[in-house]
């Protein structure tokens, strides 16, 4: 068994998930257990360094080989925990060797049928080793894929000298999938040039381009009464929030009926009752300027329903969550154009992409590190249909290699 997937096998049983309602940093405490496992593996790989902060930040060096010290400095990034979308609690990781395009029926929950015609990439994948969950919870891939390809890249450098390289900057992060996974980065401890998040789906993509992200919040305040005495004075939270709801758009701005470029307005959590209700939302869009026309369609809704409810407050509140990071690697080109050549220089063809989503890379590259995303060989994220290939992860480890030895070639 490769040292990579025995890696992967042994991070994806830790649980990580992430908590969007906790509001400590990270989210869940158990996501330092797989930060404590990884800083430990570090050390023993010689990053004397490595260490797991207080904020659950695992950050690690590995020294420019000799003659090399004045090459750019580069951190490879991705995220420890999973997405509460699923269970990330008893991950009973399955291999399945030598695939060849049957249907993967996981054992422990027989309704749950990984299918070659519902996965993109999968008729890519014959010959390969796939692995699954069980049929109970997430897989965790996303992002331990990622993770396992740059320990084994960090690996093969440590025991291959002969690579020339620069100094590299190791960074895991927590809380990703919440939105919060660069909340507390230290950058000037971080010291890198620019870098590179392993966190992609696609083999090959390596994706310059994000949405841009704010969240909105309205929040409800209801006139609550006894029910048996309430004509003329009630007026309910759950309906002032249902009748926001319904006036929603249907047929364009919303993640079930938008593809590529098209941005959404989508809620995503609600709480009602009569005399309070709140409800949460993302607007996305590719182009940040759009992200105020959302904002200004549930202005509208408001403003529509509020004369029905004269006595109750709606408010709205916009916070800023990402931005898109072309805004930024547009002016850093070198960055693409290394991780371009390090992918066709594992003989795999670069396939440019945008994220309908966001990365750490998002915020890092705003905070002054150039972050693209570059793939990971995980699949189906956020469920228990997730799957990846142990091929594509170690090629992805080999990206990095690449990345690596490419960029002592490269002017800063």
């Amino acid at each position: 068994m490769s040292s990579l997937l025995k890696r992967f096998l042994r991070y994806v049983q830790v649980d990580t998930e992430s908590d969007p309602h906790s509001p400590t940093q990270p989210s869940t405490m158990k996501q330092k257990d797989l930060g404590r496992l990884l800083a430990a593996e570090l050390c023993e790989l010689g990053l004397t360094d490595a260490a797991l902060d207080e904020h659950g930040y695992v950050y690690a060096t590995l020294p420019a080989t000799q003659g090399q010290e004045n090459t750019p400095v580069i951190c490879f990034c991705s995220h420890m925990d999973t997405s509460p979308d699923a269970s990330g609690a008893g991950v009973k990781p399955l291999v399945h060797e030598n695939y060849q395009g049957q249907d993967l029926i996981l054992p422990d929950d027989e309704n749950i049928v990984i299918r070659m015609a519902d996965h993109a990439g999968l008729d890519q994948c014959i010959g390969h080793t796939i692995i699954t969950a069980s049929g109970t919870t997430l897989l965790g891939a996303d992002n331990k894929s990622g993770v396992a390809a740059i320990m084994t890249a960090v690996e093969t450098l440590v025991n291959t000298p002969s690579i020339p390289h620069g100094k590299l900057r190791i960074l895991f992060t927590p809380d990703e999938e919440i939105g919060r996974g660069v909340n507390a980065v230290d950058m000037d401890k971080l010291g890198a040039d620019f870098g590179y998040t392993i966190d992609g789906e696609e083999f090959g993509s390596l994706q310059d381009e994000t949405f841009s992200a704010d969240g909105a919040r309205i929040q409800i305040t209801g006139v609550s009464a006894h029910p048996g005495m309430a004509k003329g004075h009630m007026e309910n939270g759950i309906k002032i929030a249902a009748d926001i709801v319904a006036a929603l758009p249907r047929t364009h701005l919303t993640p079930e009926t938008t593809e590529g470029k098209e941005g959404f307005l989508h809620p995503v959590e609600m709480e009602a009752k009569a005399e309070a209700a709140r409800i949460d939302f993302i607007l996305r869009s590719f182009k940040t300027a759009e992200l105020e026309a959302q904002a200004k369609i549930l202005q509208n809704i408001i403003a529509e329903v509020a004369p029905n409810y004269p006595n109750s407050k709606i408010e709205l509140i916009i916070s800023e969550q990402y931005r898109n990071m072309k805004e930024v690697l547009d002016e850093h080109p070198h960055v693409m154009q290394l991780a371009k050549r390090a992918i066709a220089a594992c003989g795999i063809t670069p396939k440019p992409d945008s994220i309908r989503g966001g990365t750490d890379g998002s915020r890092l590259s705003f905070m002054g590190l150039p972050c693209p995303n570059i793939f990971a060989g995980e699949h189906a994220f956020h469920s228990k249909y997730e799957w990846a290939s142990l091929q594509e992860m170690e090629k992805a480890a080999e990206v990095v290699v690449a990345i690596s030895r490419l960029a002592t070639e490269t002017e800063a």
